[in-house]
């Protein structure tokens, strides 16, 4: 219960105090010529000005309300070193049971977790939203069990946004040691072929360690080991690295131990480079002039990233008609230098409706094959002249050449169907208009009878005969689309067809793009999830699992979205360097910065929490000594005060705030007690001016 007195006037304030002015001057001037009952006559003034002020007295009932005590828990990465998570579930366990044991307080559990941005741990903004519905004068203290290790403490105590005791348990002992790798400069893209530098420094920290010490670094590309060497500690050492292929690669340069370090996962630092290829170098040879022949060209020079080189043979070495050598404006087909000389300079070779006619001599067909088989690709565009005695097949190229022609051309309306295997192959895969029957494309009406000897058939023409066949051979690869009537799609006739992304995946596949693989296995990271994908020419995929910076294993279950491709994911909360594998096939990735915060510095201190618990009158200490016992300070409640630590205790902040249930008036001027009060004074008045 809290008692006061308040007042509620009967009359505006400005007449009440005009009122209290005219009755001083008047008890002033009546004492000063000393009147008979001057005092009486003051006292029934101020009686009457105080039944007009109305006062009462009001009786609150309050309701104590309890202190909330934050207890913020470092769940972050570092804390799952050592011993320290098993020395902050102890220590959690008996701050919880001593604050219970006092009245008047309520604990408030937190736990501050890394979010995997690689910011570090951000205890306070835990904190902060914590008691973000807790008025600033409810709140009691806050105790933090962490390793020391926190990334954004306020500059100022006021900044904290109550005025409560913040104490710090620390884990972990002051006789650690470590040894980090911190990379001073790393690129982000490179191209292919081309060596970039890494520069990178080993550091120790902690017990008997110094600058100097000779240690071993193995780089790693992709998971397997591409060189050694030996670094000093506290020097910056700089490495080359060779960007092997398009895409992410992804370098990892692992220190060698240090003896009883704290852990190893700062011994690793990762670099994720970019491989940018040079424009990729393509070779179109057009046997003779068709139809069709612009749809190939059309197509290269469109893409910005393919450098096309052109020939067309339109003067075969038979056909001589006298014309001086002078006069034509022909040019003569460089065969040494385009298949001899320059040929591995090349990323595709192409031949469209090429017709054996003694412009290539055999050799070079012999260099072709071992081009192929040596990491180049060949793409063969074949009609009629496929059929012929003048074929291609007919050549020292047959053996790398999946599709043996029978030496049938079936000429007849058909429509381009994907095979079984089509539907699942990532060159084909989707391709709009497929999902009906028959498939929303133009009918063409020609196609070259052959018999598979390798490779897969994706797409068939008349009676299920092969019609787009793959094929890798040795370290490189061969195409072969078995009608030369992909015109058709690309002039519009019929409604047309996916002329442009068919021959544009065709062509990229045969260059070795990455997302193009029938076996694949990728990982990427959106926002605070990993999604794996697991490209498959078969029917089924079996789960994955993905092993975390810390070793924590975890299996996630593929779902088919759609024929050969099957998707996963899987939140995270880690930073540093992911592996995921399905047994046969895996594939890396780093979620964070390259240098994360995380990691900068993983000894426990009780340095960095120091200055903002002495602040506010509390402290930071550690929960163990070196090779002692897990000592938790006894907790106490305390009144508003500067200091609330000691040796061996805490202090908590009891506060004084209440909820208020209601409030009971008493006037006191209104009603027979005003009266007679009135009545009394105005008698005692009259009483002694009438003696």
């Amino acid at each position: 219960m809290v008692w006061s007195l308040s007042f509620d006037p009967l009359l505006p304030l400005w007449l009440l105090y005009c009122g209290v002015a005219i009755a001083v001057l008047i008890a002033l001037l009546t004492g000063y010529l000393r009147l008979r009952g001057w005092l009486l006559r003051a006292l029934s003034m101020a009686l009457l000005l105080l039944a007009l002020a109305n006062p009462a007295i009001e009786r609150e009932d309050r309701e104590p309300l309890s202190s909330v005590v934050a207890v913020v828990v470092d769940k972050s990465q570092s804390q799952r070193l050592s011993d320290r998570q098993s020395t902050t579930e102890e220590a959690a366990e008996l701050i919880r049971s001593r604050i219970g044991a006092l009245d008047g307080f309520e604990v408030r559990e937190l736990e501050a977790r890394n979010s995997g941005s690689g910011d570090g741990t951000a205890v306070f903004q835990t904190l902060s939203n914590g008691l973000a519905d807790v008025p600033p004068e409810r709140v009691g203290g806050a105790i933090i069990i962490t390793d020391g290790q926190i990334h954004d403490i306020p500059e100022t105590a006021g900044a904290i946004g109550f005025d409560a005791p913040i104490h710090g348990l620390i884990t972990g002992t002051a006789d650690e040691r470590d040894r980090r790798i911190v990379l001073d400069k790393a690129p982000r893209f490179g191209l292919v072929g081309s060596e970039q530098t890494v520069s990178l420094t080993v550091v120790d920290q902690g017990r008997g360690t110094g600058p100097g010490d000779r240690v071993h670094v193995i780089v790693k590309r992709d998971g397997s080991v591409v060189t050694e060497r030996i670094a000093r500690t506290g020097e910056k050492i700089d490495i080359p690295v060779e960007i092997a292929h398009g895409g992410d690669n992804i370098f990892e340069f692992e220190a060698a131990p240090l003896g009883d370090e704290l852990t190893l996962l700062n011994n690793r630092a990762v670099v994720t480079i970019d491989g940018i290829r040079e424009n990729l170098r393509v070779l179109l040879v057009s046997g003779s002039p068709h139809a069709g022949e612009r749809t190939w060209r059309n197509l290269l020079k469109s893409d910005a990233s393919v450098d096309l080189v052109h020939f067309t043979i339109l003067r075969p070495p038979e056909k001589q008609d006298g014309t001086p050598i002078n006069q034509l404006s022909l040019i003569a087909f460089p065969t040494r230098e385009l298949f001899s000389v320059k040929i591995d300079e090349f990323d595709l070779i192409i031949f469209d409706r090429y017709v054996r006619r003694g412009v290539l001599p055999m050799l070079y067909f012999d260099n072709i094959a071992r081009y192929v088989r040596d990491g180049g690709a060949v793409l063969l565009a074949g009609g009629p002249d496929y059929a012929e005695s003048g074929s291609l097949y007919r050549t020292p190229l047959a053996p790398i050449l999946p599709a043996r022609p029978t030496g049938t051309i079936l000429e007849q309306p058909f429509h381009a169907t994907l095979a079984s295997l089509g539907e699942r192959h990532p060159v084909t895969r989707g391709l709009p208009g497929s999902e009906q029957d028959p498939p929303a494309w133009s009918r063409w009406f020609r196609a070259v009878d052959t018999e598979l000897d390798a490779g897969q058939n994706l797409m068939s023409g008349p009676s299920d005969t092969p019609l787009l066949v793959l094929n890798r051979e040795g370290e490189g690869r061969v195409a072969m689309l078995l009608s030369d009537h992909v015109w058709l799609w690309a002039r519009g006739f019929e409604g047309g067809g996916p002329h442009v992304p068919l021959l544009r995946r065709l062509a990229h596949w045969l260059m070795q793009e990455p997302d193009l693989e029938e076996e694949a296995l990728s990982v990427s990271q959106r926002g605070p999830e990993l999604f794996i994908e697991r490209q498959t020419l078969g029917d089924k995929v079996g789960e994955v699992t993905v092993v975390s910076p810390t070793g924590e294993r975890r299996d996630v279950a593929m779902t088919e979205q759609e024929p050969g491709l099957w998707r996963g994911s899987l939140p995270v909360n880690e930073t540093g360097l992911f592996n995921v594998t399905d047994g046969t096939m895996s594939a890396l990735i780093h979620v964070g910065p390259q240098n994360p915060r995380e990691y900068t510095d993983v000894l426990s201190t009780t340095e960095v929490l120091a200055p903002v618990s002495d602040a506010t009158g509390g402290s930071s200490r550690r929960l163990r000594d070196v090779g002692g016992e897990l000592s938790v300070p006894r907790v106490v409640s305390m009144q508003p005060s500067a200091n609330y630590a000691g040796n061996g205790w805490i202090g908590l902040k009891t506060t004084q705030a209440s909820v208020l249930n209601g409030v009971d008036r008493y006037p006191l001027m209104l009603g027979f007690l005003g009266l007679a009060l009135l009545l009394g004074a105005l008698s005692l008045t009259w009483y002694r001016e009438g003696r």
